[in-house]
């Protein structure tokens, strides 16, 4: 009889409720106007004024010690959960702001970051052959404005005198300790003019390391103004060996083309020849 009269009761219409203590109080349905205050428990008629729930708490910690023990915790986990919402919300705020801030402001010159992105931008300009000026056009500041807003490139001059050159040195280190663990190896080696007829040789070495794995490493291409002479040739060729710490005598062979300038440098320097297939292939067909 208890539960059903405790179903009759309806809550609080016309307000949104938002306080614990009405999971305990109600009102009669007959009674339209929501004027008297019952209590679920004990049904009896609680005096209150209309938007005042003092006293329903007051006779919950009164009559009903079980019912106020939970009323009492629900309300420390409502504070609780409501507390820590402002406070996250205000940490969230607090984070942005701080955010914001730290954006506005680039990396100091000296700091890890700046410099790993500006070595970077040097791998890139080196390994992909691209020109120095490329660090000035829009398109590619603006990539990298995109990528990271606070990183803030320094001029081509400093790539041309800092950034490349610490990087072909670093480079050039590492490469150093892997050809000293190779036994023997073989070069090869090429004159070639620029679109601008500017004359160069370039020297590649091929060798095989200690799992067996073939390596081939571009080491230098050298602006060659001389003369394309059998002589001068042959002494760039074993300047460019001994500026690499490559021991002759450890040189299988040299491959070249087939030009006759080329075949007596290599005869001047009692090296194996090996000449390039696809170059005499090339003068064979356009024969």
């Amino acid at each position: 009889m208890a539960a059903a009269q405790t179903e009759e009761l309806v809550t609080r219409k016309g307000t949104h409720v938002t306080s614990i203590i009405w999971k305990w109080f109600g009102f009669d349905k007959a009674d339209v106007e929501q004027t008297t205050v019952v209590c679920k428990v004990c049904r009896n008629a609680i005096k209150t004024k209309s938007s005042s729930t003092t006293n329903l708490f007051q006779h919950l910690r009164q009559k009903h010690p079980t019912e106020w023990e939970q009323c009492s915790q629900l309300r420390e986990c409502s504070v609780g959960s409501t507390s820590k919402d402002k406070h996250d919300h205000a940490g969230k705020r607090q984070q942005t702001l701080a955010a914001s801030f730290s954006k506005a402001v680039p990396y100091d010159k000296c700091s890890a970051r700046w410099k790993q992105v500006t070595d970077a931008v040097a791998v890139h300009i080196g390994m992909d052959m691209m020109p120095i000026y490329t660090v000035e056009k829009p398109g590619f500041l603006h990539m990298l404005k995109v990528c990271d807003p606070k990183y803030d490139p320094p001029s081509r001059k400093y790539f041309a005198e800092v950034a490349l050159p610490k990087l072909y040195n670093e480079t050039r280190q590492a490469l150093y300790e892997k050809l000293d663990s190779a036994l023997f190896f073989a070069t090869t080696t090429d004159l070639w003019s620029s679109r601008s007829l500017q004359p160069y040789m370039s020297l590649t070495v091929h060798y095989i390391d200690e799992n067996w794995a073939l390596n081939s490493c571009s080491l230098q291409t050298t602006y060659f103004p001389e003369d394309h002479t059998g002589e001068i040739i042959a002494q760039r060729l074993k300047d460019s060996l001994t500026r690499w710490k490559l021991d002759e005598e450890n040189m299988v062979c040299m491959t070249t083309d087939s030009g006759t300038n080329m075949i007596k440098a290599l005869k001047l320097n009692q090296w194996t020849h090996l000449n390039c297939f696809g170059h005499r292939l090339h003068n064979a067909i356009g024969k």
